[in-house]
């Protein structure tokens, strides 16, 4: 009978930096939009300016950031030249099912629907009395400034620009445009909101690609309409006086699907694909590019294993196998030593090897053998020699990369087996047989990472689980790290879990909270380390997806510019983008 592994174990009860890769995107035939800069400009966006800073912000439904970069239209891609923009922006990091109504109200107030309550087209739930929309916010602290709302959609003006100075919901978005071109020339708004819908209504009907005509055609006669606002802007009588931040952005992007599992990539979910410029004609261009989550760097502290520097785990009971229990062990290894002989050194054992690895000496170990490959060697009470199966001959560890490492402990009938996978590829042999002699693999050693002759390495994300996972589970999760409830299905089956990112003092806690601590031996050599493995697919943190221009973040640039001291109760959730300027020399 299989013993429990909780008695049988005498159980008791990271962050990855960035890079992102910037491309400059410029116009080789347009004429720059301004040939007569405003003469008040100053670099002034974290507050210095004067009153006559003005907001256009210019709200693209259902236009997706990739469709405007492979139609590069003649009037959104000329403001690039002077703007912070990205084809990359995302509607928000969340993971729920994309709407207008929570995209607009996102862009408006700079909290998202874990704040607004917005999920559906009906505004249903819609709280705004922790967060004010832009229009509420300026009225409360310049309530002298005159705010515009004109809107394709009555649902846009009925929810969100109640206290706007003037709102009005047009009939389509050429009378948008007409209404936002009249305001500009006969009127001095402050904030000057349009919302076009056009583009969102014919990706919806027949879908949102850059091979949809309909689409197309929408986002074409969009950026047109975008010409004439501008060119609108700049003919103002006192224009030249005048500051104004340009804000075009799309609310949404689209896609045959949205919303995704805990887990799941956001640069993957089409409806959340949005295209974002913060335009002026003093910016400098700064495009800002959504970082390869496929090839992210598994980063951390860890403590390196050497000759003299180890782990020991303070239970000697710890891990005990014996002759029938089911079990999973994984771990990651980056092996620092030099490659070819290492004089078959035992990297983590549970075995009391001191040197080679002698049979009889029971308990199991994992070993580097001279041809660099990893091996999971075991001996039995009673018996003389080792039984073992090496790792696969593609895999070899000592290639200065990261690799991953499980076994898996089970019953295959009377027969005890260990099953042994590197990054995913099954050992040389696949199903070791344990019952050997006794077969039993209980030693008093404990658990040990390193202090063995020849080890130099790392090892981190050390998980034991009281359960043989199954093949094909072991195979699909080879590359997560690091295990976390949302990515590991089999987390509450952790009865240990070693991360070994700590960083300081001399032991390696459990994180599960159900195992004694590891003991550091020797002198701790915590290392960073930041190394892209194509072993390892690091998760995919919240802070990949604020890599690129959010929803959240237009109104943070908004009261910037407006000199508004943002009161800390509202509790904007957006980050702020500072423009880089060019400066009049003369």
């Amino acid at each position: 009978m299989k013993k429990n592994i909780i008695s049988v174990f005498n159980v008791k009860t990271i962050g990855t930096a960035l890079v992102l890769g910037f491309v400059l995107l410029q116009s080789a035939c347009n004429k720059n939009f301004d040939s007569v800069l405003p003469k008040s400009f100053r670099n002034d966006t974290l507050g210095l300016g004067t009153n006559a800073k003005k907001v256009l912000y210019i709200i693209l439904d259902g236009v997706k950031g990739s469709v405007v970069s492979s139609l590069a239209p003649s009037n959104l891609t000329q403001i690039t030249t002077n703007s912070i923009y990205s084809y990359d922006g995302v509607a928000d990091y969340q993971r729920n099912v994309i709407t207008n109504a929570a995209s607009w109200t996102t862009m408006l107030t700079g909290v998202d629907y874990t704040k607004h309550n917005v999920t559906t087209e009906a505004f249903t739930g819609l709280n705004l009395q922790p967060t004010p929309t832009l229009f509420s916010g300026i009225k409360s602290t310049i309530p002298s400034a005159r705010t515009v709302s004109f809107g394709a959609t009555a649902a846009f003006n009925d929810n969100l620009a109640t206290d706007a100075t003037v709102k009005q919901t047009l009939s389509d978005d050429a009378a948008v445009k007409t209404a936002v071109i009249t305001e500009l020339t006969s009127s001095n708004p402050s904030l000057l909101v349009a919302q076009f819908h056009s583009a969102e209504t014919a990706g919806a009907a027949n879908g949102y690609t850059a091979s949809t005509a309909a689409y197309t055609t929408a986002i074409n006669t969009l950026d047109s309409y975008v010409g004439e606002i501008l060119a609108a802007l700049r003919a103002r009588k006192t224009y030249a006086q005048e500051n104004w931040l340009v804000v075009i952005a799309s609310n949404k992007g689209g896609g045959p699907t949205s919303g995704g599992g805990a887990g799941s990539n956001i640069y993957a979910d089409d409806s959340r694909n949005t295209f974002v410029a913060f335009y002026n004609p003093k910016f400098k261009p700064n495009p800002v590019t959504k970082p390869d989550v496929s090839n992210l760097p598994y980063a951390g502290i860890g403590a390196k294993f050497n000759a003299t520097n180890g782990a020991v785990q303070s239970d000697p009971n710890f891990l005990n196998l014996g002759t029938n229990v089911e079990a999973t062990i994984r771990f990651n290894i980056r092996w620092d030593g030099s490659a070819g002989n290492s004089g078959y050194c035992a990297i983590l054992q549970k075995r009391g090897l001191t040197s080679g690895i002698t049979g009889g000496v029971p308990g199991w170990a994992f070993i580097k053998d001279d041809g660099g490959i990893i091996t999971f060697n075991a001996s039995f009470t009673g018996t003389t020699g080792n039984s073992q199966t090496k790792g696969p001959t593609s895999q070899k560890i000592d290639d200065g990369k990261w690799h991953s490492v499980a076994v898996r402990f089970f019953n295959n009938g009377t027969t005890h087996t260990a099953s042994m996978f590197v990054d995913g590829i099954a050992a040389q042999t696949a199903n070791l047989a344990l019952t050997a002699g006794s077969g039993n693999l209980n030693t008093t050693a404990p658990l040990q990472f390193g202090k063995y002759t020849n080890v130099d390495c790392f090892i981190t994300e050390f998980a034991v689980y009281n359960i043989a996972i199954p093949n094909a589970d072991i195979i699909a999760a080879s590359k997560k790290t690091p295990l976390t409830p949302i990515t590991d299905p089999y987390y509450n089956n952790l009865i240990a879990y070693f991360r070994g990112n700590e960083g300081v003092g001399s032991v390696i806690n459990d994180v599960t909270g159900k195992a004694p601590q590891m003991n550091l031996v020797g002198t701790p050599n915590w290392t960073n380390f930041a190394d892209i493995s194509p072993n390892l697919s690091p998760s995919i943190s919240e802070a990949a997806f604020k890599a690129v221009p959010n929803g959240v973040d237009i109104p943070v640039l908004i009261y910037n510019w407006m000199n508004i001291a943002v009161p800390a109760q509202w509790s904007l959730m957006g980050k702020f983008y500072n423009p880089s300027v060019t400066l009049q020399t003369n």
